[in-house]
């Protein structure tokens, strides 16, 4: 039997820290000083994780939503302080949400191309728009996010911009992983975990989903419990909140959702069993042993899973059926490419579903699509980018 070092080293092996995330209220985008408190402050944080031998991979901040209710006149003229901002994040190695810019639903003629412009002229910074509230579905703000994407996926090459944008629906303070991050209330601090292969591990050999449910629970459970108490010591001595872990077990290029979905059914990802596996999963993620935040459902990130973008490929499955596997899993539609001509109604009809899916469950989804210029359905988009893997652009609507 293994000693209780051996099993915790064996756990930050196959756990990764994928964000130490910060929450603080900014006046505007102007003042830095809570940035630069946070900015220590996470890396204290880090130093205490990896001391206990785990991989820290980023560090964030995350605002209050203080672009919100701007006129586009206001906009333009944060634009400069927007770029301070960004520098200073990006002098201490952070990425930065500075939350939604939309909150009200409202038509904004002139967003989509100050978004446009924003991204141009920053490195760090993400922010989103809200498609769906407390106030059911923002159908006008969905309108504007789409041409906002469309925007954006001019602004930068390959639409890399699209990476830091886009459409949320009820996302709560405290989610610590972007770009729909925002803060609320007291300066606080979350953890987001990179946990694929401890899942797959979990559900090896599993046998059913009743089965997985339970070894899922106790073995990331035992997995997270460790990374809790670092995480509340460390809150403490900052005098943060300490807001939870966000159990959606982010996937990595060495590391597939779809593999740990796929040890389950013994099936490739997107054949009949793979919405029961997902349910199987979440079931699990909202059962842990730890206070947990933000989504805390399955992620299944299209470009960032090798072997999710594979079955892409393969046709195993597409968008209609990424929504279905949200409605009980996870975080919605993430990083999935579209063509690059892609209509701005089409698009618009699709975050409205997503919306809808949202307010009808009552759980927070979010859409962050990847219009690839110059490519078509069935074309491959490849990327430069380390964090994103090459894929078959997806078909956004059936033909």
């Amino acid at each position: 039997m293994l000693s209780s070092s051996a099993v915790n080293a064996a756990s930050a092996k196959s756990l990764r820290i994928r964000t130490i995330t910060a929450g603080v209220t900014l006046r505007d985008a102007s003042d830095l000083g809570p940035v630069e408190a946070a900015a220590a402050a996470v890396a204290r944080g880090k130093q205490v994780l990896v001391d206990a031998g785990y991989e820290v991979q980023t560090l964030r901040i995350a605002t209050n939503p203080f672009l919100s209710g701007l006129d586009a006149r206001a906009r333009e003229k944060a634009l400069a302080a927007l770029q301070a901002l960004d520098r200073a994040a990006a002098q201490h190695g952070l990425v930065l949400s500075v939350g939604p810019a939309l909150t009200a639903n409202a038509a904004d003629e002139a967003f989509p191309e100050w978004a446009a412009q924003f991204v141009r002229s920053t490195r760090t910074l993400s922010f989103s728009a809200v498609i769906a509230g407390p106030d059911g579905i923002h159908g006008q703000t969905a309108a504007v996010a789409a041409r906002t994407m469309i925007a954006i996926a001019r602004a930068l090459p390959d639409g890399i911009g699209n990476f830091r944008f886009a459409a949320a629906a009820n996302i709560p303070a405290g989610t610590p992983f972007f770009p729909v991050a925002w803060h609320q209330g007291e300066d606080s601090l979350a953890v987001g975990v990179e946990s694929a292969s401890v899942v797959e591990e979990a559900l090896q050999g599993a046998g059913d989903a009743v089965t997985a449910t339970a070894r899922l629970r106790q073995q990331l459970s035992a997995a997270l419990l460790p990374v809790e108490r670092l995480a509340q010591q460390f809150a403490a001595r900052e005098r943060r909140t300490y807001l939870g872990i966000d159990s959606s077990p982010a996937p990595g290029k060495d590391r597939s959702i779809a593999a740990a979905v796929e040890a389950l059914t013994r099936k490739p990802f997107g054949s009949n069993s793979t919405l029961e596996a997902c349910g199987a999963i979440t079931a699990a993620l909202k059962s842990l042993d730890v206070k947990t935040c933000g989504y805390s459902g399955l992620m299944l990130p299209v470009l960032e899973d090798p072997l999710l973008a594979q079955r892409a490929g393969e046709k195993r499955f597409g968008i209609r059926e990424l929504l279905l596997y949200s409605s009980v899993c996870g975080t919605g539609l993430d990083v999935v490419p579209i063509p690059g001509d892609s209509e701005a109604d089409a698009i618009t009809g699709l975050l409205r579903d997503v919306a809808a899916l949202s307010s009808k469950l009552s759980k927070p989804l979010s859409a962050r699509l990847f219009i690839v210029p110059g490519k078509r359905a069935g074309d491959i988009a490849r990327f430069t980018d380390p964090v994103l893997t090459d894929s078959v652009v997806m078909e956004l609507e059936p033909p």
